[in-house]
């Protein structure tokens, strides 16, 4: 969500903004001051007709007690007519004010100053690359290696599911939850978030708080008693704080969890059909932190750092991307990608996705902070990261670390989770 008083303050920097977004920033800025304006007027007209309405009201009583019926009657038409004003000032205010909310809360969050300029991915800037892709003489991709050991069924998951599912047994399920467990681990022990076993049901406010609906309605599963599948650990753990004043002295909040996430993948279709880089079911150990805007852009890289631990400890090759302007999330005001070395497709996928949103989660959940014998406050910045896709990291693991008979070495990092293994296969 936006801030209307700052919109009116420097309209020239959402314009800037909405134009780096892809979007129209002069006819968005204008038709949104111009609606403001409008439901401010009908507020003022309103306001100065319960006046009238209220000194009138004083003034019947006053001309009965002296005994003015005529007079008296006249101000109880007088009031009648302030009545329906009212009640019309009011519904133009109401339509007014609903027409501006639908504009503005589908309107993404604006950049920070150092996000590059480019219209998609391919105007992303390269930050840092680590490691070097492994010498693999034809490497086979994850389905094919997986399929071969009979551990990876994509039809038995389709039979029952339909396609975008997938079944993993034995060592591969294994090695699955081994990866996810590490990640939790690596977290909490090390980088000091607490881990959280949230809901993966949640209600409208909980997806209008961070960004979800309404625009991105059609990329979420939606159940019949109304609730809707989290598309991401991100949701709930950053609803933690919805409609609190949290006090500064506990931030930053650090979180993570991991869970199951559930995406309809609505504009994904002809895309990464085979294997299991886009799924509508997947497991992911989420980062959420909670700060103060002070300290926003600090815990913005020290959560990329975090995500990038995971990926260093398990030998991995990966570059870390700086996001343009026209790439970004709906909610971000600056997100780095981490992209993994996949070897059967010859390039870098993304992996993880950390975002700085600013105030913009925040305004939406009412979620605000102050200091101990303060009054008020003010927006907490939220921040989310992905520490990692547990799905896609077992897809590295098993392409990067093939042999050419089809065997899976383990990597070292997760020796002590699978005691006793040391391949797959």
């Amino acid at each position: 969500m936006h801030d209307l008083r700052a919109l009116r303050e420097t309209p020239e920097l959402y314009e800037k903004a909405w134009d780096a977004r892809g979007l129209s920033g002069a006819e968005l800025t204008a038709r949104i001051l111009d609606l403001d304006a409008r439901v401010r007027a009908a507020q003022t007209a309103g306001q100065a007709a319960q006046a009238d309405r209220n000194d009138a009201s004083k003034k019947i009583g006053q001309a009965k007690a002296q005994k003015n019926e005529a007079e008296a009657q006249r101000l109880m038409a007088h009031v009648e007519e302030l009545k329906r004003i009212l009640e019309e000032q009011g519904e133009v205010e109401r339509t007014l004010a609903d027409e501006l909310k639908g504009i503005v809360e589908a309107l993404p969050n604006i950049p920070a100053d150092d996000v590059p300029p480019g219209k998609d991915e391919h105007d992303n800037v390269e930050v840092r690359r680590w490691g070097e892709p492994f010498a693999i003489g034809a490497p086979k991709d994850h389905q094919t290696l997986g399929e071969a050991l009979g551990l990876m069924d994509f039809e038995a998951a389709t039979r029952m599911s339909g396609s975008r599912f997938v079944v993993l047994k034995g060592q591969l399920a294994r090695l699955e939850r081994a990866l996810g467990q590490f990640m939790l681990d690596l977290q909490t022990a090390e980088h000091g978030y607490v881990e959280v076993v949230p809901p993966l049901l949640v209600r409208d406010e909980a997806l209008y708080g961070t960004g979800q609906l309404p625009k991105f309605a059609e990329d979420q599963f939606h159940t019949t008693d109304g609730r809707w599948l989290i598309p991401t650990a991100e949701v709930s753990l950053t609803n933690l704080v919805r409609e609190q004043i949290t006090p500064e002295e506990e931030l930053p909040l650090r979180l993570t969890a991991l869970t199951p996430c559930f995406r309809s993948e609505a504009g994904a279709s002809g895309r990464d059909t085979r294997g299991m880089i886009r799924q509508h079911q997947f497991n992911k150990v989420e980062l959420v932190s909670i700060t103060t805007p002070e300290r926003s852009d600090e815990e913005h890289e020290r959560m990329v750092a975090c995500a990038e631990t995971v990926l260093k400890r398990l030998d991995l090759p990966f570059r870390t991307m700086l996001l343009c302007a026209g790439d970004m999330g709906f909610g971000a005001r600056k997100t780095y990608d981490l992209e993994v070395w996949i070897p059967s497709e010859g390039r870098y996928r993304e992996i993880s996705s950390c975002s700085n949103c600013g105030d913009f989660q925040a305004r939406r959940m009412n979620a605000r902070t102050r200091k101990a014998g303060e009054k008020g406050g003010r927006f907490v910045h939220t921040l989310n990261g992905s520490g990692l896709a547990v799905g896609r990291t077992l897809v590295a693991v098993m392409e990067n670390y093939q042999d050419e008979g089809g065997r899976i070495a383990i990597p070292e990092a997760l020796h002590k989770y699978l005691p006793g293994l040391t391949h797959i296969g």
